[in-house]
């Protein structure tokens, strides 16, 4: 009963002792992963950064109120009158402020601005030893219209809009990639189990092969180079088994490595990958692809951005004007309640134009560079576009094999198992040799790895067929990623 007690206790440390070992499954290592990217943390700081340089120029089309103080100014100068042919000094110091209330006006690329100057100065001058002191205000209310040319505002918000919405698209095709990173090494890791899990069977295999001709060899049924070579398979088996043990423990660092978890956490991966054939329908997925892949939307920004620029480019010496109207009162007095005793009133309309005369060919030449720059994204975009359903046309052929592939890889594996049971029976009668059951123990193990080769290939392709269509036939819905249909929304 002592020695019962002592041996739980032991049991119990040891489970302790034991490295806690986490289980995870294909979308709670996407989670980690997307948690611990830096590609991803970085495409979320650029969307950031474009959203918030957005934000800027949206407030900044809103009015702005300024107000500057100049709570103490002093002058001196001396200077020469030549009226009188003499020369004086004058000294001044003044206390002003001025507030700007100032309102963009975004349909126009107008500027709508109210302003108020007040001062107060003392001036003293020895020319005739004199001292003013007053206070000065100036208000007025001026508009500015440009004339002849583009809206620069609407076009800031335009581009600035168009970076906000290919940031986002980045960052959803960089989830992607990073979804398909993921199932690669988590579909890495369950192919080594397998070929541990298959090593391990040879292993028993051989095993029982050796005690089979163990007993044979004792009792005089078979020569003795039958035992030497199954000594050999079954060393082989055992040095087949360490080196499965060994891919594995390396494609776990290497998962846990890209999502981004401590080397020295135990992990297992926990999975089905159940063969179910998914139908997929040609047309579907091409259509689809050429409707909503986020490439395609990027290379339509690219085109945007490139007729923006030759919008630019058409502007460059350009016949252009500027309207600038303005209104407003002057007044001044010693004291400040009568300073608009008698104000004076001060209109201002002016009108210029810029009337390019020659520009030996300048802005002919940027129009030119700029429509090629137009044409080269508008067959980026035909590239790309042919891409799209080129991709998608392989991928729905690949699947296609590999679903016929899974089938001849299905009945290989039962083949191959019913031979070797077969064959081992022959081997347990005498009427085959150590090396020739090995060849059948061979080919069983390369069978059952080719089936779990054909599941795993599967499901990685079909992936591949809903990034590349951006359609997931398995549920039948779209795969438009939400947090771009989030962010877009916003």
């Amino acid at each position: 009963m002592h020695m019962k007690y002592i041996i739980t206790l032991l049991l119990i440390f040891l489970g302790r002792s034991l490295p806690a070992q986490n289980i995870v499954t294909l979308d709670g290592a996407m989670d980690i992963a997307m948690k611990n990217s830096p590609e991803i943390l970085k495409s979320e700081l650029q969307m950031t950064i474009s959203r918030e340089n957005l934000n800027a120029r949206l407030a900044a089309t809103k009015s702005l109120i300024r107000f500057q103080l100049t709570p103490f100014y002093y002058n001196q100068t001396r200077s020469f009158n030549t009226f009188f042919n003499q020369w004086s000094t004058s000294e001044t110091k003044r206390i002003s402020g001025d507030l700007v209330v100032s309102q963009p006006i975004t349909l126009t690329d107008g500027r709508i601005t109210l302003q108020n100057q007040l001062s107060f100065q003392d001036v003293f001058s020895d020319f005739n030893e004199t001292r003013t002191k007053g206070y000065f205000n100036n208000l007025y209310l001026s508009y500015s219209q440009p004339l002849f040319t583009y809206n620069k505002i609407r076009m800031e918000l335009d581009q600035l809009r168009l970076s906000l919405e290919n940031a986002i698209l980045a960052y959803s095709i960089q989830r992607l990639f990073l979804e398909r990173s993921v199932n690669q090494y988590f579909y890495m890791v369950y192919q080594r189990k397998m070929a541990l899990e298959i090593a391990e069977d040879e292993l028993a295999n051989q095993e029982t092969g050796y005690e089979i001709i163990k007993s044979k060899v004792e009792g005089g049924l078979s020569a003795m180079e039958e035992l030497y070579q199954a000594e050999l398979n079954l060393t082989t088996s055992k040095s087949n088994l360490q080196n499965a043990r060994v891919n594995l423990e390396n494609a776990k660092d290497d998962f846990r490595q890209y999502i981004g978890i401590p080397l020295n956490q135990e992990v297992d991966i926990e999975t089905n990958v159940e063969y179910k054939e998914v139908m997929v329908e040609l047309d579907k997925a091409i259509q689809n692809g050429l409707e909503t892949r986020m490439e395609l939307r990027q290379r339509e920004i690219n085109i945007e951005n490139s007729q923006d620029q030759l919008t630019v480019a058409r502007s460059v010496n350009e016949f252009a004007g500027n309207v600038d109207l303005s209104i407003g009162l002057i007044g001044e007095d010693k004291n400040l309640p009568d300073i608009y005793d008698k104000p004076t009133r001060s209109p201002q309309v002016m009108v210029t134009f810029n009337i390019p005369i020659w520009d030996w060919g300048e802005r002919k030449s940027r129009i030119k560079a700029a429509e090629a720059a137009v044409r080269i994204e508008e067959i980026n975009l035909d590239v790309e576009r042919t891409q799209v359903e080129l991709g998608i046309r392989q991928t729905y052929r690949s699947l296609q094999n590999l679903a016929l592939q899974i089938e001849i890889a299905r009945q290989n594996e039962k083949n191959a198992q019913l031979t070797y049971e077969i064959n081992l029976e022959r081997y347990r009668n005498g009427d085959l040799t150590g090396m020739d059951l090995n060849l059948f123990q061979n080919q069983l193990s390369t069978k059952k790895m080719d089936l779990a080769n054909s599941l795993i290939s599967y499901k990685l392709e079909l992936l591949n067929m809903k990034i590349q269509s951006l359609w997931d036939f398995e549920n039948n819905t779209s795969f438009v990623p939400m947090e771009l249909q989030g962010n877009m929304e916003d």
